[in-house]
């Protein structure tokens, strides 16, 4: 599956997204320099200055992968990414918001500078997937805009997220991803069960995927959608907030920020409890 962003191509894919990250960044930066306290819950077990920390290892990893060097060993499950964050988090025992805030503002330099210089086709990630540069860059996008979510709803301070935004973090990182993984990786098995659905996503001001669940397995197809389960057109900063699990599908739905219609549209709450983003 190719995102909406990729099709002028891959330089024009990566140029989008280091653009995104020019200005998020500075934003992100200028929301963990005012964290009054990094002890403070975030999300889950993990704290303000946890999350501030996590963001700085998601940097370092990303670059890492995009200039060809060694990333972390770790399954791109819910277990895996926990218990490779958990380890990154106990060797890093830094917390001072002012610290961290200035070392993602020299991490994303070091990226952009080195996404500026890639010329390769792909690179390898974590688990030993391979993706083009650009979808890295817009993984590391969507790690920004979720992260600084976290950081600002826990802190009480304000984190719109820009639409183009999330759409080229959706279209350009999550959904190659997806694609890109086992089919069974992002998928709670013991949740899942045996059930299955199709869905057509259309995201708003973007594409159409259709995400095929099947027992245990995420599978995306661009081709035409057929024997569909249920229909849903969704606002791409919405979309992701619900997908990773930040927000409840009864808000966005009350509020025009997703729709959903078909034969069988009580399904895409089933497919929620299935799905499970590491």
């Amino acid at each position: 599956m190719i995102p909406a962003a990729a099709h002028g191509g891959a330089a024009d894919a990566m140029a989008q997204a280091r653009a995104a990250l020019r200005e998020v960044v500075p934003r992100l930066v200028a929301l963990v320099r005012s964290v009054p306290d990094p002890h403070a819950v975030a999300v889950g077990t993990w704290t303000v200055g946890d999350v501030a920390a996590h963001l700085t290892h998601v940097l370092r990893f990303d670059a890492d992968a995009v200039a060809a060097r060694p990333v972390p060993d770790a399954a791109v499950t819910t277990a895996g990414m926990a218990e490779v964050n958990a380890k990154m988090l106990a060797e890093d025992g830094e917390r001072a918001p002012s610290v961290l805030a200035a070392r993602i503002a020299a991490l994303a330099g070091e990226f952009d500078d080195i996404a500026s210089r890639s010329g390769a086709a792909t690179v390898d990630w974590l688990q030993g997937v391979c993706l083009p540069p650009s979808v890295v860059a817009c993984h590391l996008l969507e790690e920004c805009l979720i992260h600084g979510h976290d950081i600002a709803a826990a802190t009480g301070r304000s984190w719109p997220i820009q639409r183009h935004h999330a759409l080229l973090a959706v279209e350009g990182g999550v959904l190659p991803l997806v694609a890109a993984l086992p089919p069974t990786a992002l998928v709670n098995q013991d949740k899942a069960g045996s059930f299955r659905a199709r869905v057509d996503l259309r995201l708003r001001g973007g594409g159409r995927t259709l995400m095929v669940f099947d027992r245990g397995s995420l599978t995306l197809d661009s081709g035409s959608a057929r024997d569909v389960d249920a229909y849903l057109s969704a606002d791409p900063a919405a979309l992701m907030l619900v997908f990773i699990g930040r927000q409840g599908l009864g808000k966005p739905l009350l509020g025009g920020k997703l729709a959903a219609w078909g034969p069988r549209p009580w399904k895409l709450a089933r497919m929620l409890t299935a799905i499970s983003p590491p």
